[in-house]
């Protein structure tokens, strides 16, 4: 039997090499520059582009990304086909 801490070590495992390797992996072929001009203020207008602090971009962020389906998803796995399919749709 399974125990969940070795599964949730596994994930997080996985997702730290990922997180390591696919910067990496991205850095090769996007010009990282810290004093780059954004779009926000290259093409600033007043309207569709407007310069804001960071706060506040991860508030939007987060509001477009935090729908129902990540938590509609692993409830309607878990109801149809056990743990196991629950487990991956969060997992990856």
């Amino acid at each position: 039997m399974v125990q969940a801490i070795w599964l949730v070590v596994l994930v997080l495992a996985t997702f730290t090499t990922g997180y390591l390797g696919y910067s990496k992996y991205l850095s090769r072929f996007v010009e990282l520059d810290d004093e780059r001009e954004t779009p926000a203020h290259k093409y600033e207008d007043g309207q569709e582009y407007v310069p804001s602090k960071k706060p506040v971009l991860l508030g939007h962020h987060y509001s477009s990304i935090a729908g129902g389906a990540p938590i509609v998803g692993p409830i309607t796995a878990a109801m149809w086909w056990g743990w196991v399919p629950a487990f991956l749709w969060i997992a990856l």
